[in-house]
């Protein structure tokens, strides 16, 4: 227990009283969380889209700037992985059971349910719901990623400090400050909002594992069901974390995403594949030809646009900077030896693109579905 730190007992009791406290009184827990949440959302979501935005502009400047060829590491590291198990820890750790989940709830929900401005079910609205989740799950989300893990690498394998968010900041705070009290409420708060997100994507993958084994096998969907799915699917991660990155974990990612690979070339072949691929052409202009509009767009004229911004885009800014300094210090730490140019085009680009292609060929079989343009199949 002696590498074990102060911030881990910190973490820990924090995390178990937020767990007490939603066994005991889950009413009040939602209620209060709710407010926070519409409080900041309210305040300050004109901060989030601005932040998130010149987040990714100073990532875009990074790659042609002369900073670009600033090594990751010494002069003579070399990268660890190759190029293909790189990309696929960066898409595995990035977005995992999320991306699966909301590939075809999100655009279904854009289209039919709550859209971002059109009528419900009409064409616009079918356009729109890819276009924002094009926009919610692109390069935005992975500029906040890759800004955190940019900075963590630099400090970490360029100048040898700890791979903590505290220790990025003593520049700007000082050593002393870094290493007492206040560095370790940062790193603290870094380690509970990595467990929330972590928590929230559990929950939503098990309900979904649930789903899917009710629809085939007829298994119930019941809490202890997706409890013992909660279970094997935490004992897998434990037992691939412990087996180390450049075995376990870089496996189960080739492995992860060789699945997908098949999964999406078997519904382009036997799926509509023309209407995939004017359905990818056409939302990724509109995705490029509205980037400015989507990126800061408030609404504070439209109540009712408004209160969409704040449950959608403002909720998955804060999504991806809870995630940012657990996936952040992933990346960092499988990017050592890259040049910064390189870094950035292989994680602002490359998961990006291949999420655009996840939800074009998901979300549009289950559009086709629901409206009844079975045709296509």
């Amino acid at each position: 227990m002696k590498s074990v730190t102060s911030v881990f007992w910190y973490a820990l009791a924090l995390c178990i009283i937020v767990v007490l406290w939603g066994s005991f009184a889950p009413v009040n827990l939602e209620g209060v969380t709710l407010e926070i949440t519409t409080f900041i959302s309210e305040k300050f979501g004109w901060y989030y889209l601005l932040l998130v935005m010149l987040t990714l502009v100073l990532c875009v400047y990074l790659i042609f700037s002369r900073y670009g060829n600033i090594k990751l590491g010494k002069e003579h590291d070399k990268p660890e992985f190759s190029l293909l198990s790189w990309f696929t820890m960066l898409f595995s750790a990035g977005m995992g059971m999320g991306l699966v989940f909301w590939t075809t709830s999100e655009p279904i929900s854009h289209a039919f349910i709550s859209s971002p401005g059109a009528e419900l079910g009409s064409e616009q609205a079918l356009n729109d719901s890819l276009k924002y989740a094009f926009f919610h799950w692109g390069m935005h989300a992975w500029a906040v990623y890759g800004m955190v893990a940019l900075v963590l690498a630099y400090f970490k394998f360029h100048k040898d400090t700890p791979g903590l968010i505290s220790a990025t900041l003593v520049p700007l705070f000082g050593k002393k400050a870094m290493q007492g009290l206040p560095g370790k409420i940062i790193d603290t708060l870094a380690v509970f909002a990595t467990v929330v997100g972590v928590a929230a994507t559990l929950g939503f993958g098990s309900a979904q594992i649930n789903g899917g084994l009710s629809y085939l096998f007829g298994t119930p969907g019941t809490f202890p069901v997706q409890l013992l799915i909660l279970v094997i699917a935490t004992v897998l991660f434990i037992v691939s974390a412990w087996s180390g990155i450049g075995r376990g974990i870089k496996y189960l990612s080739n492995f992860n995403m060789g699945l997908a690979f098949i999964l999406l070339l078997l519904l382009f072949i036997i799926g509509p594949t023309l209407y995939i691929l004017n359905m990818f052409t056409h939302t990724l202009g509109s995705y490029v030809s509205d980037f400015f509009e989507m990126s800061l767009r408030m609404a504070p004229q439209n109540a009712e646009q408004r209160g969409w911004i704040d449950d959608w885009t403002i909720f998955y800014w804060a999504w991806w900077i809870s995630w940012s300094p657990f996936v952040g210090i992933f990346i960092a730490r499988i990017s050592k030896g890259r040049t910064i140019k390189e870094f950035m085009l292989g994680v602002l680009f490359v998961p990006a693109i291949v999420c655009f292609i996840f939800f074009t060929q998901l979300s549009h079989l289950e559009k086709l579905n629901k409206i009844n343009k079975l045709k296509y199949l």
